[in-house]
């Protein structure tokens, strides 16, 4: 795991890095009006906007990361989202936040990044899915949003919902999987500084196709529960069930650490394919916890990672 840390300058071409402006006034951080500090500061990018965490691997290029996606909502390939998200309406957009919490109210978009009160950050991440990709997301830790929502000491999981809408979601009209699409962590998960909620990618605004106009990522977990198009978060008290720990319970449990060690029933899990490697390349061999065990290990401290999948 790499210490240096890399100015977004560095790793995002010139024309999409000052682009981020555009990416600003599309989700509405940019206006003075709002009343808080906007998400990117230009006059001194190069000075404060740098990674929080990086690695070594080089970045997976723009085209097949908003390209090649699992989202099932648009269909079951992966090249589907892209021919068919730009249908998602994504403005306005809002976030019902309720559960286990001093006041439920629901947020627009804007107001819950006003809420947090924060600065951006680029975030160069592996994830991986059986396959993997390195993406330099534009988001915040969830961990900042919790902290000013003032949770009761009921609230033990955090629930997620992804928008339901099957007339611009034409994938939700089959019943390949049961909708809405659920996610959900421990809350110690959901207040990890890698747990992030991301608007962006390269630079801008999330592609529909990505999880348009926020989602999670969750670096040590495989990508299905990285939720996408959030719009309802729940606290609750006990573990729930989720969408596909629901539809198939013996493939998929709700933790969904990346562990080499538990093979998938209809596949070895020990070797991922990276995404832009060419078609000869050899098979990567998979990190457990996806490379980030030194970060979030303690956090699966006497836990039985093979049993608890």
């Amino acid at each position: 795991m790499a210490n240096k840390k890399i100015l977004a300058s560095e790793i995002t071409a010139e024309k999409i890095y000052y682009d981020r402006r555009n990416f600003l006034k599309k989700i509405g951080f940019a206006s003075a009006a709002i009343g808080f500090s906007p998400l990117l500061s230009f006059a001194n990018m190069s000075q404060a906007k740098k990674i929080p965490h990086d690695i070594k691997d080089s970045l997976t290029s723009f085209k097949d990361v908003t390209s090649y996606n699992n989202f099932y909502e648009f269909g079951l390939q992966k090249s589907s989202p892209k021919a068919h998200a730009h249908k998602m309406k994504i403005d306005p957009w809002s976030v019902d936040i309720s559960g286990h919490i001093e006041t439920n109210k629901t947020y627009a978009l804007e107001d819950l990044v006003k809420l947090a009160s924060l600065e951006e950050r680029v975030y160069r991440l592996r994830c991986v899915e059986g396959w993997s990709m390195v993406i330099p997301w534009i988001g915040f830790s969830l961990s900042v949003l919790l902290k000013k929502l003032a949770l009761t000491s009921r609230a033990k999981y955090i629930i997620f919902e992804t928008l339901f809408r099957p007339d611009e979601m034409e994938g939700q009209k089959s019943r390949v999987l049961d909708w809405p699409y659920l996610e959900a962590l421990r809350i110690d998960e959901a207040m990890h500084p890698l747990t992030l909620l991301c608007f962006g990618v390269y630079g801008k605004v999330l592609p529909n196709q990505n999880g348009a106009p926020v989602r999670l990522i969750i670096p040590w977990k495989y990508g299905f529960k990285s939720i996408k198009s959030i719009v309802k978060i729940k606290f609750v008290e006990s573990m729930p069930k989720t969408t596909w720990a629901l539809s198939n319970p013996n493939e998929y449990g709700f933790y969904a650490n990346v562990n080499p060690n538990v093979d998938h029933p209809r596949w070895t899990q020990a070797t991922e394919r990276r995404i832009g490697d060419s078609i000869l390349a050899k098979r990567r061999k998979t990190e457990f916890l996806n490379g980030y065990a030194e970060e979030v290990g303690y956090l699966y401290s006497g836990l039985d990672l093979k049993k608890n999948f």
